[in-house]
């Protein structure tokens, strides 16, 4: 868990050539997914977050990762490659209106890749800023927190939210999220590309280490 605080103000260039990622591979199961060959960065949140919205924008692409307009249709772990780090899309969490053995096959899925002996870097955890976290959300922060796993909380739909919006927001996360003050906090839009190069900023950090 990173003691950096909120990143949204700060200065950042980037290096890396975004517009040369591309998808690599997707799996539906757990046992599909072979060792890690190198540095895997994940993007995990629940249905709808904007995963794939946040995918595309980092990597400057309309359609890299496949925007859905059904929330939960997203059952697979899809990699993206990115120079020498591959990008983890986790199936999202969360969506009411599956059955019950597809919710059990994603935690099978999601806990399956995160337990595993991987060589997981960061996650980034979505978060979205207009709501309070989810029972969800708060479940996956606090076993991020329990099993010491690199995270930053990217709170995304920053742009439907006025100044005075987001200022009630932060307020209370500092109650809804565990160890809220110690975060590393990115606020982010798609539309807009806020949050952006800060976050491109953090995957460059970790490549290049």
């Amino acid at each position: 868990m990173s003691l950096t605080k909120c990143l949204n103000e700060t200065e950042v260039t980037t290096k890396m050539n975004y517009n040369n990622a591309k998808f690599f591979t997707s799996y539906g199961k757990f046992e599909q997914i072979p060792p890690s060959e190198r540095t895997e960065i994940a993007f995990s949140g629940r249905s709808n977050v904007g995963k794939s919205s946040l995918i595309n924008k980092i990597f400057n692409r309309k359609a890299l990762a496949r925007v859905s307009a059904v929330p939960g249709k997203t059952a697979t772990i899809n990699f993206y490659e990115l120079e020498n780090i591959y990008c983890v899309d986790l199936p999202g969490y969360g969506y009411a209106k599956v059955s019950k053995s597809e919710k059990q096959s994603w935690n099978r899925l999601i806990g399956g890749y995160l337990s595993a002996d991987r060589e997981l870097a960061l996650v980034f955890q979505l978060i979205d800023f207009r709501h309070s976290p989810t029972a969800d959300d708060l479940s996956m922060v606090n076993y991020l927190i329990d099993g010491e796993f690199p995270f930053v909380i990217v709170l995304t739909k920053a742009d439907k939210l006025s100044k005075n919006q987001r200022a009630e927001r932060r307020r209370a996360l500092l109650t809804e999220l565990p160890c809220a003050e110690d975060l590393t906090i990115i606020e982010f839009s798609a539309e807009t590309g806020e949050g952006a190069e800060e976050i491109r900023a953090i995957i460059e950090e970790i490549a290049e280490e």
